[in-house]
């Protein structure tokens, strides 16, 4: 549950960004009462695709038997893993240019008195953060949840967190910047992506997908078993695992050297990469 509510905290307050880019520019607008009916509209419309992408999801979990539901489970998690390190790299590079990108596209709707392009980018721009949440919330174990209600309760803590940390950064605060936030959430997208491909990894293993090579590599579980309490949270959020395959290993390398290798790359200036491209 520890991860569903820090999914949906950050998720949300992303989201609650985008609203609060799209809702200042366009209360400084002209005609501003029907351009909100148009923008709230466009929210409602991108949880309403969020929605529609979790009823398919578990629509389809629905129907799937035995090894087929496996392929599909590991899938999506899998999926889900590069979903959230893709994500922590555009923000990486694009963060600073986000309010630009959103306003410029407002700003050529409203030029051309295209409400319903207004309303498009809005339902674009919380639709995906709507399926991310949907994707990352299925990885994290959604589907092998059979209660439904203490989900419900952590996503419910992890929104009411969003909503009072949204509201202290936007009052702005010398100890608690957008800045320090997106570092500090990145560093922990980045552990629960790697987590989630360890628990992907792991399954293949189990089912006899990929070998395991040396199994396991050492027992550290007299220290910290990853069964209990405390471990099954930090393996949820690092991947840790107490009696680890090398092959389970290998790959958790391979993915820090790789996210490594691109966060300083995107963390370059794009003028920087375009003269070396050149």
């Amino acid at each position: 549950m520890s991860s569903t509510v820090f999914i949906v905290w950050r998720e949300s307050i992303e989201a609650m960004l985008v609203i609060g880019i799209l809702y200042t520019w366009l209360k400084n607008q002209p005609e501003t009462g029907k351009g909100m009916h148009f923008l709230w509209g466009g929210v409602l419309a991108g949880v309403a695709m969020a929605a529609t992408l979790a009823f398919i999801m578990l629509k389809v979990q629905n129907e799937l038997a035995a090894e087929a539901l496996d392929y599909f489970q590991i899938g999506i998690v899998l999926i889900a893993s590069v979903l959230i390190t893709q994500m922590v790299l555009w923000m990486r590079r694009h963060g600073r240019s986000l309010k630009h990108e959103l306003e410029s596209g407002m700003q050529k709707a409203h030029e051309q008195a295209n409400w319903w392009g207004m309303a498009t980018v809005a339902a674009i721009a919380v639709g995906r953060e709507g399926a991310e949440t949907v994707i990352f919330l299925y990885g994290a174990g959604l589907a092998q949840n059979s209660h439904i209600i203490p989900f419900m309760l952590a996503a419910a803590g992890g929104f009411a967190l969003a909503f009072f940390t949204f509201w202290i950064l936007s009052r702005g605060s010398r100890f608690f910047s957008w800045q320090l936030f997106f570092r500090f959430s990145e560093v922990l997208l980045l552990l629960l992506a790697a987590a989630l491909l360890v628990d992907g990894i792991d399954h293949m293993i189990g089912l006899g997908w990929i070998p395991p090579l040396i199994d396991p590599v050492w027992d550290s579980s007299f220290i910290l078993d990853d069964s209990s309490r405390i471990g099954g949270v930090i393996a949820a959020f690092t991947g840790y695992r107490a009696q680890p395959a090398l092959m389970l290993l290998l790959i958790y390398a391979v993915y820090w050297l790789v996210v490594s290798l691109l966060l300083s790359r995107s963390s370059k200036p794009v003028t920087t990469q375009r003269q070396a491209a050149s």
